[in-house]
This record gives C-alpha cells, sequence and structure tokens, in this order.
C-alpha cells in the first residue's frame, strides 16, 4: 500500500486535488490517501496555517499531494515550511505543448528545475527602524546547495535524454550570491561534457526575452528560487496557461506534488477549475514513486481528452466542469 498525504487547502484546491484522487483510483494500485491540513481555512481552525501534525504525517509519507491555499498575511507559508522541513531542495516544473489547447506555441518541451530552499526564499526578513520604514531580506546561496540542484539538473538531463543545461542568474549585479551559484553550477558541469550534455548560461533579464521569442531552444533550465518562480509563471503562458502547468517538489526521501495555479477564490466553488494541472502533477508523482507505467497511461489520456478539446474547462475556451472534464479522462484512461 501506498500511503499519500494529501493537503487540500484553500480555494480550487480542494476541487483539483478530489479530481486527482479520482484519477488515482481508477488505477490498480492500492493507495491509502491520509487527509492534512494547511492554509488560510486551516488558520482560522487552528490559528497556524501549518500544524505541527501535518508536517509529521508528510514526513512519514514518501509522496504529498498539495492543492493550493490562500495566502494569510504576516503568518508563514505553508507549502515553503513543508519544502524546508522535508529538504526538498528541487523545484521542478515542466513546460510542454499540447495538442488542441490554444497556444503561443505548438512545439516546446522543457522543464525548469530550481533550488527550493534557500534564495530571497529564505525568509530571512526583518525592519532596520522602530518605524519600519526600512525592511531588510537576506538572500541566502550556498556553494552545497548550488552545486546539489545543478547535479540534479544535470542527472534530470541524462535521465529524459535531454541535451543541453542552461544556468539562469544574474552574476553582474548579485556578483557574490549569483557568482557563486555560476561558478558551482559550471563546476559541476565540467564532469558531464564528457556524457555529450551542453552546458550554458544567460542573464535572468535576457532569459525572460528568450522565453518568450526563441522558447525552443531551451531543454533543462537550472536556476535561484525566486528567478524560478517567476520564469516558469512565464513559460505556462507559453502553452496555455496555469491551468495546465504541474510542479513537483522533490528531496532524497518525499516529493510533493502541486499545480502551479493558486486557490483562485474568484472561481472557488464554481466547480470549472481546469484539473489539468493537478491530474499532470500526479503523473509527476507516480514516476517519483517509480510507477512510469501509470504516469504515462495518465499524460496518454489527458493528451487525448485535451487534443478532441470538446470536455475542458473555460480557461481552454471550452464550457465544462471540473467533474466532466475529470471524468472524460477517466474514459480515456480505462480505454
Amino acid at each position: 500500500m501506498i500511503k499519500i498525504t494529501t493537503i487540500h487547502g484553500d480555494g480550487i484546491g480542494k476541487e483539483v486535488i478530489d479530481a486527482g484522487i479520482a484519477i488515482l483510483e481508477e488505477t490498480d494500485l492500492n493507495f491509502d490517501f491520509i487527509k492534512a491540513e494547511a492554509g488560510y481555512e486551516c488558520f482560522q481552525k487552528n490559528e497556524t496555517t501549518i500544524p505541527e501534525e501535518t508536517l509529521k504525517i508528510a514526513k512519514k509519507t514518501p509522496a504529498t499531494l498539495f492543492g493550493a491555499i490562500t495566502s494569510t498575511p504576516n503568518e508563514k507559508s505553508p507549502i515553503i515550511t513543508l519544502r524546508k522541513e522535508l529538504d526538498l531542495f528541487a523545484n521542478l516544473r515542466p513546460v510542454k505543448s499540447f495538442e488542441g489547447v490554444n497556444s503561443l506555441y505548438n512545439d516546446l518541451d522543457f522543464i525548469i528545475i530550481r533550488e527550493n530552499t534557500e534564495g530571497l526564499y529564505s525568509q530571512i526578513e526583518s525592519f532596520e527602524d522602530k518605524e519600519e520604514t526600512i525592511a531588510i531580506a537576506e538572500r541566502v546561496i550556498t556553494k552545497k546547495a548550488s552545486q546539489r540542484i545543478a547535479k540534479f539538473a544535470f542527472e534530470k538531463a541524462i535521465s529524459d535524454n535531454r541535451k543541453k543545461v542552461t544556468c539562469v542568474h544574474k552574476s553582474n549585479v548579485l556578483k557574490k550570491t549569483d557568482g557563486l551559484f555560476k561558478k558551482s553550477f559550471y563546476n559541476i558541469a565540467n564532469s558531464y561534457f564528457s556524457k555529450g550534455i551542453i552546458a550554458n548560461d544567460y542573464y535572468v533579464d535576457a532569459m525572460a526575452m528568450y522565453l518568450a521569442i526563441k522558447p525552443q531552444e531551451f531543454d533543462v533550465i537550472v536556476t535561484t528560487n525566486l528567478f524560478g518562480d517567476i520564469l516558469s509563471d512565464e513559460a505556462a503562458g507559453l502553452v496555455g496557461g496555469l491551468g495546465l502547468a504541474p510542479s513537483a517538489n522533490i528531496g532524497d526521501k518525499n516529493g510533493i506534488f502541486e499545480p502551479v495555479h493558486g486557490s483562485a477564490p474568484d472561481i472557488a466553488g464554481k466547480g470549472i477549475a481546469n484539473p489539468t494541472a493537478m491530474i499532470l502533477s500526479i503523473t509527476m508523482m507516480l514516476d517519483f514513486l517509480d510507477e512510469s507505467y501509470w504516469s504515462k497511461k495518465i499524460e496518454l489520456a489527458i493528451k487525448t481528452v485535451l487534443s478532441d478539446a470538446k470536455v475542458v474547462t473555460p480557461d481552454l475556451g471550452g464550457t465544462s466542469k471540473t467533474i466532466e472534464m475529470t471524468k472524460a479522462i477517466i474514459e480515456e484512461l480505462n480505454k
């Protein structure tokens, strides 16, 4: 039996995670879903955005499905807390075109990998004066974490049969922190040249432009926390939006799998949320759990439904409900 922590969270997080569980229940795998709390509604109930019990549950299971949460001002982020507590050092966001989806490009297939434990998301902030008119945030970059994420990116390139890894940084301005990140990247790259992997790098501002005008040039992109967060949302816009954008947070022992979109309170409860990003996140979870057979079957079912374009949610130009699109994917899966 595979134990899976489920954190529904807020808004459409609840709707898409239920869709994901419905898909998993159609496989012949034996899952034990253990429900845990986090998010804004959790804070209203428990006066904390993520209880200690949730952390304990997540640490005991190999994988966690995370829906979406509404931000709670002045309170810690549940997902960042989970990433740190479980040492989920790698964030993966695939960017892939799907036939039938109206998007800017129809030939993209690359992945953005970002370091997930430090950078500006270290959450080391303070006010310099009593009046709180000067706020300081520390950007933490270490050689150990930089080399670890670089090695992960090159290994991902090999396992996925990709040929190029691109480092994104701003070392011309952030000379010490991003200088260290870039140097660490090339230290690792030296071990992979003989394996046929090309390594190059771009400043983040140039990279933002290149993603818009020539995204086909990229294969694996590796970068720091904040840059990766921004660039991956830009990249999602190239292939149809956040409703198609999955993600994985990977560590040595655990993984958290979540759609990139937020809790979307404007459509919460309407039953029109696109379940695709969550279901694609589930395929990443199944790969992590060495269940690639079912991962491939589910992805093929998604591709078929999207290419047919008859049963899709409003964000993709359709009129279908979340549950209708989920059922369509299940029907394809069972074929």
